[in-house]
């Protein structure tokens, strides 16, 4: 059988479907809501990228720049070369890996920024996906009570993917 239209695709999408997704698939952080404007690229705001299985949604990731001035202590790494990987999230488990993999080489790779940065939630995840993709545990971090949420603080790692 043929098909007029691919199978799987991966494609920016709206930051509001990523939301909606993280929401409808339990995403312990809940959807993005960060305080910055502008372009990933610019130096402000948040992207959004889409996994489509037969034109339905299955896993989303979300690129931001970083909240503060750099990550882990580490004046090597700041909003001037490095991004956050924000969100990875899907209908099973079993997507992120791919969804990880296609946003390393189809989003972060063409913005050509050196260091891509991602945290792990200690109690809910071992850090094999990021692992497994070739990203670098960097240091472990403790967030406090989000202000505009109420969510408690959670324990990180953080990790870390430096472009080829």
């Amino acid at each position: 059988m043929t098909k007029l239209f691919p199978l799987v695709t991966f494609d920016e999408i709206l930051l509001e479907q990523a939301n909606n997704a993280l929401l409808a698939w339990g995403h312990k952080m809940g959807p993005i809501n960060r305080p910055m404007n502008g372009s990933v690229v610019s130096g402000g705001g948040d992207t959004a990228h889409g996994l489509m299985f037969e034109g339905e949604l299955v896993a989303v990731t979300t690129t931001s720049t970083l909240i503060r001035s750099n990550v882990a202590a580490r004046p090597d790494l700041n909003r001037t070369n490095t991004i956050e990987l924000s969100r990875l999230c899907s209908c099973s488990p079993h997507l992120c890996r791919v969804a990880l993999r296609l946003w390393r080489e189809f989003v972060f790779k063409p913005l050509q920024i050196p260091f891509a940065i991602s945290y792990q939630d200690k109690k809910l995840h071992t850090g094999a996906t990021y692992k497994n993709d070739g990203w670098s545990r960097i240091g472990e971090s403790r967030s406090g009570p989000d202000t505009r949420s109420g969510r408690q603080g959670r324990s990180k790692v953080i990790w870390m993917y430096a472009a080829d």
